[in-house]
């Protein structure tokens, strides 16, 4: 069974927490301390809620909507969560993703959401109407956040965090 990654966004602090509680699932992070709370779940008191940052959870699908489709540039701060649990990649706002389309008459995905892939190296496959098959490679290496399915055509995007 394949889980989702879960995304988490930057918002106001009043809505991840009333008071000392939880409004719904978030993070909140001051200085280099991060609190996960659960809807429900108490805020710490050593949480100074005036100089931290929250971000909740979002539906993992919309994650195209943090991002500027002209320039690739993050517009909020972001964390996504892999499936397994542990492994996470932050984002600022103000990153720089490199978008890559993936369009061909037959698709196949070769690196998905938080695989590491290197300059030369296949994210994806197209096949033409013709048979030929043709391997798409990023022009730099990073990691995969996000791969988006367009449904006004049949093709894919591919959101790359580069390294630097």
């Amino acid at each position: 069974m394949e889980r989702m990654p879960r995304l988490y966004v930057e918002v106001e602090k009043g809505r991840c927490s009333a008071g000392k509680k939880a409004r719904e699932d978030c993070v909140i992070i001051q200085e280099n301390v991060e609190v996960w709370l659960k809807k429900g779940d108490e805020v710490p008191e050593f949480i100074e809620q005036d100089g931290a940052e929250f971000l909740v959870k979002e539906v993992y699908d919309r994650f195209y909507q943090y991002v500027d489709g002209s320039t690739g540039k993050m517009l909020t701060d972001a964390i996504i969560v892999l499936p397994d649990g542990r492994t996470r990649i932050y984002l600022k706002k103000g990153d720089e993703l490199l978008l890559l389309p993936v369009e061909g008459y037959t698709k196949t995905i070769i690196a998905n959401v938080g695989n590491r892939v290197r300059r030369g190296d296949a994210f994806a496959a197209v096949t033409t109407k013709k048979g030929e098959v043709h391997y798409l490679k990023p022009p730099k290496t990073g990691t995969v956040v996000f791969i988006d399915e367009i449904t006004q055509r049949p093709h894919y995007v591919y959101y790359i965090l580069p390294e630097e």
